[in-house]
């Protein structure tokens, strides 16, 4: 049965700009609704609005989607005297926002918040189309509380990210969008996660027997992560039952294999730059020690996956202590301050929790997966109707479980 949208021969394909860029925290999102949109309306042209600097310039095209950059730069504070430019640069790279959705003939434009996505919402306001936001953090990042005061449409992941959105009280709870693989695993329990994990763990080379705890620093890796397991991985080094798997970023790999081979931790963990495959992590990890951004939580949250949020102190409006609460309010996870996240107090922390599977398992079932393992569907059916798209009219193919490559 055709699940598409129905609409007159002559009316032209869907086509949605979707703005978004700097970390994988906007970029893997923005991602997962262009594989739903492209579900939902087979024929649609979905192309992304970016800048030269991010991780977008690599992952958007990697996807097989064209990335089309302006020139904007953050919304930080931090730029010091630059940020006076601020102004400048939004209009001039709204103005080439809009150069792009004209030439793409797009009917609607979605920001996924980052710096990107404010030129891409005030390019579609300037374009005189509709524009969608999606919040994904807690407390939402100021690129978004600029879109929001120029669309009517908005999204969040979590409930309280309305707070400090205007006119916040009309935004839908659609959850974090994640990749149809994540979502695959949102709920599975059984005999099916069990055949599930074994697969995974055959993939990620982890020996019969270990458990294995994932460090995971974000997109780029996080030096006090990457450090803490380093000397971690040195003190475990003769422990036979556990394996740790390290997310560096590309930039510390090198020094991090140096230090795991001066310590002998190298007997017991493996450092990687990237960690590509996420379905396969996600279903091998008997623990997740990491960052606190919002797609992360919402991940750990589809996927229940035990963890220690370790929030980076300086996210504006400390929103990854927000989103971590999510989690450890619920009992699904640890809060751990960044001052604390010491190989020697994740020994302390950690030990104790690897020697305790009950715990882990109702940890595990602690996890509420919410809304976030549709919520790229959620998000599509919304942008399609602002687009002025009827929604599918039967719903979305359910997410298939990961299948092992």
């Amino acid at each position: 049965m055709n699940t598409s949208p129905s609409r007159s021969p002559s009316r032209r394909p869907l086509s949605v700009v979707i703005g978004a860029g700097g970390t994988g925290g906007h970029i893997y999102p923005g991602l997962a609704l262009a594989e739903a949109l492209r579900t939902a309306v087979p024929d649609a042209v979905v192309s992304f609005i970016g800048t030269e600097r991010g991780l977008e310039t690599e992952l958007i095209p990697a996807a097989g989607y064209h990335l089309h950059t302006v020139d904007m730069i953050p919304f930080d504070p931090a730029l010091g005297a630059r940020r006076y430019l601020l102004p400048a640069a939004l209009l001039r790279s709204a103005g080439q926002a809009r150069a792009v959705i004209r030439a793409q003939r797009a009917h609607v434009v979605v920001g996924m918040g980052g710096y990107p996505s404010a030129p891409a919402v005030l390019g579609a306001r300037m374009a005189g189309l509709p524009a969608v936001i999606h919040e994904s953090n807690a407390v939402p990042g100021r690129a978004n509380q600029f879109a929001a005061r120029l669309t009517p449409h908005m999204a969040v992941a979590f409930d309280r990210g309305r707070e400090h959105l205007a006119g916040g009280e009309r935004a839908l709870t659609t959850g974090m969008p994640i990749s149809a693989a994540l979502a695959g695993l949102a709920g599975l329990s059984g005999a099916r996660r069990a055949a599930l994990r074994a697969g995974a763990r055959r993939e990620l080379g982890v020996p019969d027997g270990r458990r294995l705890v994932v460090f995971n620093g974000g997109s780029l890796g996080a030096v006090r992560l990457t450090a803490a397991a380093t000397g971690l991985a040195g003190r475990w080094q003769a422990w036979e039952d556990v394996q740790l798997l390290i997310k560096t970023g590309p930039a510390a790999l090198a020094d991090t294999v140096a230090g795991l081979s001066a310590s002998g931790g190298r007997r017991i963990a493996r450092a990687v730059p990237y960690l590509d495959r996420m379905d396969l992590v996600y279903a091998a990890a008997d623990l997740v020690v990491c960052r606190a951004g919002s797609a992360t939580v919402a991940e750990l949250a589809a996927t229940g996956v035990p963890a220690v949020l370790v929030p980076y102190p300086y996210a504006p409006g400390d929103h990854q202590t927000h989103n971590a609460r999510v989690l450890s309010d619920a009992g699904a996870g640890l809060l751990l301050a960044d001052a604390e996240a010491t190989d020697g107090r994740l020994a302390e922390l950690l030990a104790p929790l690897l020697a305790d599977p009950a715990r882990l398992a109702a940890m595990a079932g602690a996890a509420d997966p919410g809304p976030h393992a549709r919520a790229a569907e959620l998000l599509a059916a919304q942008v399609l109707r602002v687009a002025g798209f009827p929604a599918p009219s039967v719903p979305f193919p359910s997410p298939s479980p990961l299948e092992l490559v």
